[in-house]
């Protein structure tokens, strides 16, 4: 992953709504991260933009009436991790299970 950061001027809306900025990233990261974060009850808003397509800047917004946005990227970033590796995991117990049944068949 890419460079963090925050997005100036989200200073005054309070610790629940913060606009991030990931270098090098793009849709793969915000589309995937906004399916998990929007789902959190706490969250009013999520959404990302790519602001140009020559840039590899993602903006990622997140608005809570309850919690800090910083704790719901963390918290979603982990869900994140957590739901590739379960995949990974999955696919890798498929697979093993096509590769045994494939050379019984044989």
């Amino acid at each position: 992953m890419g460079a963090l950061a925050e997005l100036a001027g989200d200073e005054k809306n309070g610790e629940g709504s913060r606009t991030f900025v990931f270098m090098n990233e793009g849709h793969t990261l915000g589309n995937a991260l906004k399916t998990i974060i929007s789902r959190y009850p706490e969250v009013d808003f999520c959404g990302y933009t790519i602001p140009h397509p020559t840039e590899q800047k993602l903006h990622f917004r997140i608005q809570s009436h309850r919690d800090r946005a910083v704790d719901i990227l963390k918290r979603g970033l982990e869900d994140l991790e957590a739901l590739c590796d379960h995949t990974i995991v999955t696919f890798e117990t498929e697979m093993n299970n096509f590769n045994a049944m494939k050379v019984e068949n044989t």
